[in-house]
């Protein structure tokens, strides 16, 4: 069971890292990177940021510590002066407590110094990386633009897109129907012609059928035509000679034989 659903598993996954593949594009993808980049330089400048605001506040911390030192020291001597040593050992302790406390302020201060000069070259080298990423994403994204234009018109001339397939196909099929029906066409008016079909309307006839009826229709526009021309020329003998040209062609033998009288 633990084969099948790992085989699962690696199906689901093939198909959809596919699909995904199919979705992605590459230009979107170089954006959005483009996009963290920026977002990463955003958070390093901001920690220069807050580095330097804590090196502004140590060193105006500093300047009010060497400020209440000096006045320190100057109260110790007005009071060694006035005689009152007491009081000057007291100003001179408090003094020697606010040097321990600016030394370790300076301290923190080139701590805080170090890191934001480490800092602002990091910002200013990922600055130059992003720069020169944001040209090259440009620079991939115009020639990816440009080749798939290119494979899109390749494909409109060659045929082998999507919409020009199904319309080389939907062509293809109707010139193959077109090419059956043709054939089957004339194979019909072969057999009909042959005789091995017979037509079931009756209307079809064999070779010397039809040349009959060619001769017989013949005939018949000469005798018409020979009637009309009788009657345009006039007379009632003209019409019948027209309408009965084999009872005169009887005739005329007749008339032709010699007479015999009774007596010979």
């Amino acid at each position: 069971m633990s084969g099948v659903m790992k085989r699962m598993g690696m199906i689901f996954r093939a198909k959809a890292n596919k699909a995904l593949d199919r979705a992605e594009d590459p230009r979107e993808t170089l954006d959005y990177s483009y996009q963290k980049q920026l977002e990463l330089l955003q958070k390093v400048r901001r920690g220069v940021a807050d580095v330097a605001t804590s090196r502004k506040r140590l060193e105006l911390q500093l300047t009010k510590l060497q400020g209440e030192s000096s006045k320190l020291e100057d109260q110790g001597r007005k009071a060694l002066a006035l005689g009152r040593e007491d009081l000057a050992r007291e100003a001179l302790s408090r003094r020697a407590a606010l040097q321990q406390q600016v030394s370790d302020l300076e301290t923190q201060h080139q701590t805080l110094q170090g890191e934001e000069e480490k800092l602002t070259l990091a910002a200013q080298r990922l600055q130059a990386k992003v720069d020169a990423f944001r040209t090259k994403k440009e620079t991939i994204k115009a020639t990816y633009t440009a080749a798939q234009a290119q494979t899109r018109i390749g494909e409109a001339f060659s045929g082998i897109s999507e919409e020009m397939g199904d319309v080389g196909l939907a062509i293809q099929r109707a010139e193959d129907k077109t090419a059956q029906l043709q054939a089957r066409a004339g194979a019909i008016d072969e057999l009909l012609a042959s005789g091995a079909l017979d037509d079931s309307s009756g209307m079809a006839k064999d070779d010397i059928a039809a040349e009959l009826d060619r001769i017989s229709g013949g005939t018949d526009v000469e005798l018409e035509l020979a009637r009309m021309k009788a009657e345009l020329a006039g007379g009632p003998s003209a019409q019948q000679q027209a309408l009965n040209p084999g009872q005169q062609q009887d005739q005329q033998p007749q008339s032709q034989h010699p007479r015999f009288d009774k007596n010979q």
